[in-house]
């Protein structure tokens, strides 16, 4: 309960009638985000148990009529899935884009996104993603780090730092991405909780499709209007930026721009907010780990490599077979749709030794979380700069910090995206 409160006292949602008919006060984003993830805690033996029995494991699915299912029976059906649980067979489909397309993505994310470069194939994806990477060049990075990124982490803390307790989600990693997100956007801090509501939304396509549906539509007539004033006002936020972007004398337009910043927010309140949140759940974990790194700052670096690795946010991405192809000695057919697990090369024993620990000396620290091939995550540096500052801001300010000893039983979970729903810790106070 306490936690939900604070999540209610962070979004500050309004009272107002919502679409489902509820008031929007009901409209819970931390307990959406968890019920986006999956109620199994460790997935990790049945995967392991997969992939010992095949790297590639068909799975056929009957028809759904919806009762008793968790997703919206409006969502589109996948009759069959190809999932791929070795390291090897995941980073060849990720790399290949000839065999292995994207475009899948159109019938789910994109039908409430629009057209964005998530399902793009090459050449298309490669007249596109220039432009976007332009936004973050290592330069406006470094623009972000301290006015942005540093004092948005700075102010979440300042509202605990005096009590020598909190429970870090809720109050930290949950609110500060999104927060990040709106600000580098150039959105008014009034608007926050109602990008924060929206882009839970959105995630959830496949539990509530009209719902995100809807939001689809009102995120694309707000950033209408954000567009136009900023083509006639620039401003030095990332919308001014993706307008300006200019590459081979070709620019965006705005039906290029509206996919891009519809995706981005969704990205920017998910997968930080559960990377963040997983870092710091993997050094409190190990207070001999903990402790190494806060005497030794350069640590940092491949602390967040390995909690990657070890935790990835999102578990699976999904490719469709351009053509008759076989992996693994499994015959997938043209159109067949292919779900990479992340989570599972992440741990395959071929790659990492004892890949169930979470270890920073790691020798092979080099994953797959953000992906692999052309689609890499455009957002990596940004996401890694955001941990980065954050577990150094919670190093300085929260000294002695470690796991509340009282609480029940902190844990990570999930079978979509993972994380752990609360943090408890104590700390000296300030």
């Amino acid at each position: 309960m306490a936690a939900c409160h604070v999540a209610r006292k962070e979004t500050g949602l309004a009272r107002t009638p919502g679409r489902d008919g509820l008031p929007e006060a009901s409209y819970d984003p931390m307990r959406q985000f968890a019920e986006l993830a999956g109620d199994v805690r460790d997935p990790y033996p049945m995967l392991a148990a997969i992939r010992a029995d095949s790297p590639v494991l068909r799975v056929d699915f009957g028809p759904r009529s919806g009762r008793g299912s968790r997703l919206d029976p409006k969502a589109p059906r996948v009759p069959s899935v190809f999932t791929v649980t070795s390291h090897e067979i995941a980073q060849r489909v990720l790399t290949d884009n000839v065999r292995f397309s994207s475009a899948g993505y159109a019938t789910t994310i994109g039908q409430v996104m629009g057209r964005t470069i998530l399902q793009m194939d090459p050449p298309e994806h490669l007249r596109h993603r220039p432009l976007v990477a332009r936004a973050f060049r290592a330069r406006v990075l470094d623009q972000w780090s301290d006015t942005i990124i540093g004092a948005t982490v700075s102010e979440l803390i300042d509202a605990f730092a005096g009590d020598g307790h909190a429970d870090l989600v809720p109050q930290l990693t949950f609110p500060f991405p999104v927060r990040i997100m709106a600000r580098i956007l150039g959105l008014p801090e009034s608007d926050w909780p109602r990008f924060l509501r929206l882009s839970t939304e959105l995630i959830a396509v496949m539990r509530n499709w009209d719902r995100a549906v809807a939001a689809g539509r009102e995120l694309r007539g707000y950033f209408a209007g954000l567009i136009a004033d900023r083509r006639q006002h620039p401003r030095e936020d990332l919308v001014s930026q993706l307008i300006e972007a200019e590459v081979g004398g070709h620019r965006l337009s705005d039906d290029e721009i509206y996919p891009f910043l519809l995706l981005l927010l969704p990205a920017g309140a998910e997968t930080t907010y559960r990377s963040s949140s997983n870092l710091l759940f993997g050094l409190l974990s190990n207070p001999d780990q903990l402790d190494a790194v806060r005497a030794d700052r350069d640590l940092i670096p491949q602390a967040i490599e390995e909690a990657l690795r070890w935790e990835t946010p999102l578990l699976t991405v999904a490719r469709t077979a351009a053509e008759d192809v076989e992996l693994g000695g499994v015959r997938i057919p043209a159109g067949g749709f292919v779900a990479i697990s992340l989570g599972a090369a992440n741990r395959d024993p071929a790659r990492y030794p004892d890949p169930d620990a979470f270890d920073i000396y790691r020798q092979d620290q080099q994953h797959i979380s953000f992906g692999d091939g052309a689609h890499k995550c455009l957002g990596i540096h940004l996401a890694r700069l955001e941990m980065r500052v954050l577990l150094n801001t919670v190093l300085d300010r929260l000294p002695g910090v470690h796991l509340d000893p009282a609480a029940e039983d902190p844990h990570i979970h999930g079978l979509l995206f993972r994380s752990p729903p609360n943090l408890p810790v104590w700390f000296d106070p300030a």
